[in-house]
């Protein structure tokens, strides 16, 4: 780890993830493309830098700050990504301690340790206060989920809920539980009326392509309460599940 910048380098994140380099620095210049896109500063992220690899050649590698890590774990799933959180969170955590070590202040007169002991919790109390506001402005977003977009935008929630517990096995478990809860509220059985939806498109001589096609999703599409009673309880799930990101 850089000991001045706090980052971490790619070389290092290859080793962690246990992927070759080329492959690591190849996502990370995705990664980078969409934050131009989105014209997101990705100098808070990655940091273009250099190493020599073991012929003493320099090659092209990335200095990743703690949220360029943050940003590239999302790229994994799993077991792989939980290892991967652990290892650069006990990384940058050694750092942080690295530095605390280094900042006595014992020698300092009385006058200037109060000081800095004012500087360094006004310091804590913004970064409280950000990601405070963070989490407000996520959370907004979220209740602004209405019926316009609303199988986009729902599902996008539940696949980032499902990121949090560790992928498409617990984007099926929270979809199920969502329904359950659906059912509970509007005292309704989506299976029943799913079932029901079927036959009536059988008779009416849909093709059975289409009727294997249609899920729940559409019979709850059709009827305005359940619309907004699944809402409701996918809101609140995605709050539950906290599916913003703390900067």
């Amino acid at each position: 780890m850089n000991q001045l910048e706090q980052t971490i380098n790619s070389v290092e994140v290859a080793g962690m993830v246990g992927r070759d380099h080329s492959k690591v620095i190849r996502d990370m210049r995705g990664i980078i493309e969409h934050l131009a896109e989105a014209k997101i500063g990705v100098g808070s992220y990655f940091i273009e830098s250099t190493y020599k690899d073991a012929n003493n050649q320099e090659r092209p590698c990335f200095e990743c700050t703690k949220k360029g890590c943050e940003l590239y774990s999302t790229r994994m799933t799993g077991a792989k990504g939980t290892q991967f959180a652990v290892a650069y969170i006990e990384r940058f955590n050694q750092m942080e301690n690295h530095i605390k070590q280094q900042l006595d202040t014992s020698n300092l007169s009385p006058e200037l340790q109060f000081m800095n002991s004012v500087v360094t919790s006004l310091a804590k109390q913004e970064l409280e206060t950000k990601r405070i506001e963070t989490k407000v402005d996520s959370i907004t977003e979220i209740v602004a989920l209405n019926t316009t977009d609303w199988r986009k935008e729902s599902q996008y929630l539940i696949r980032q809920m499902a990121k949090t517990q560790g992928g498409f096995g617990a984007y099926q478990e929270i979809h199920s539980e969502i329904y359950q809860e659906l059912d509970r509220r509007a005292n309704s059985n989506l299976s029943i009326r799913l079932e029901n939806k079927r036959n009536r498109m059988s008779r009416s001589g849909a093709s059975q392509t289409k009727i294997n096609k249609t899920n729940k999703l559409d019979v709850i599409g059709e009827n305005k309460r359940l619309l907004e009673i699944y809402l409701a309880v996918v809101k609140e799930f995605a709050i539950k599940y906290g599916v913003w990101k703390d900067e």
